[in-house]
């Protein structure tokens, strides 16, 4: 008989194209899920992928399968959605996405929050840059993702959750007169260090900077705003932050301040983004309340140490 286990085993293999990294996404030994395929292979009577040397793919038979079991995946999926949502709002497993320049702002503030309001969430969060969130919100192995928009996906839904401003953070010996408030059209954005590719920040700070000389820029291929303000306290460069980030990150930093931008300063929007078709729609909104308010008191706090008004 083939199980529900199995298919999942598959789907996994099938959106990794690899044993071990299949295993680690369903949280078994690679043996496990080896024996697993095998065993659905043997009850279906054909080879559902081809294992060469060093790779593997999906063999004619395992194309052709794999959107019915997926179909069957999704079914499944509906039906635990439907019984969380008769046990109330929040309760059950909530698996969030959350990039890297936002989660170690935000999620300090909000899990505790969350475990407080609703005892009964089984909370759990995954940390990647935007493309591989969405890919995994899409497959299902995460229920919502929080992150950047624009997220442009058919099938999503979002609620906005709130608006992240960014400051320039220089060196305190950093010598070159800056004023504050800054004039974005007039700023000076050279030696202007950025994370590395992927990273929708990235993309962000290239968009403030528009029209600037891109050879003025400094590429590192951080992959942290923590160390890209550990190069800039070092007076390697200067960089644009998120104010999320600012109240975790200013204690650390006494070698480096932060210069607003006038108004209209520039921004990034937050939101939740979740799929439209989902049985949980009571939860992502519930969710994206506490995420808005528990996003926007870290802004205030991070205002509030840089002496800002709201």
């Amino acid at each position: 008989m083939i199980t529900l286990k199995q298919i999942t085993y598959f789907d996994a293999l099938a959106r990794t194209l690899h044993f071990g990294r299949a295993a680690e996404r369903v949280n078994v030994s690679q043996p496990a899920l080896s024996a697993q395929i095998a065993e659905l292979e043997a009850q279906l009577g054909c080879l559902l992928v081809e294992r060469t040397r060093g790779a593997i793919v999906l063999s004619e038979s395992g194309q052709r399968l794999l959107p019915s079991f997926r179909r069957v995946l999704a079914e499944v999926r509906s039906i635990e959605e439907q019984v969380q949502q008769q046990s109330g709002v929040l309760t059950g497993r909530m698996r969030i996405g959350m990039i890297p320049t936002l989660a170690p702002y935000l999620l300090p503030a909000l899990a505790p929050e969350l475990s407080r309001r609703f005892p009964q969430l089984d909370f759990g969060v995954r940390e990647a840059i935007t493309e591989t969130l969405v890919g995994q919100l899409r497959s299902g192995d995460l229920d919502a993702v929080i992150a950047a928009m624009p997220i442009r996906e058919s099938g999503l839904s979002h609620r906005l959750l709130f608006e992240d401003r960014f400051i320039m953070a220089v060196s305190n010996n950093d010598h070159d007169i800056l004023d504050s408030p800054l004039n974005r059209h007039k700023a000076a954005f050279d030696r202007l260090l950025l994370l590395e590719e992927g990273h929708c920040l990235r993309d962000q700070a290239l968009s403030v900077c528009h029209g600037q000389s891109q050879g003025a820029l400094v590429n590192f291929g951080a992959t942290s705003l923590t160390t890209l303000l550990q190069m800039v306290a070092h007076g390697m460069g200067r960089t644009l932050l998120p104010e999320i980030a600012v109240s975790a990150e200013s204690p650390r930093l006494g070698d480096i301040r932060f210069l607003p931008f006038a108004p209209p300063a520039p921004s990034r929007q937050i939101a939740m983004f979740f799929r439209a078709a989902s049985e949980r729609q009571a939860d992502y909104e519930a969710l994206a309340s506490v995420a808005s308010e528990i996003g926007l008191e870290v802004l205030t706090a991070g205002r509030s140490r840089m002496g800002l008004a709201a």
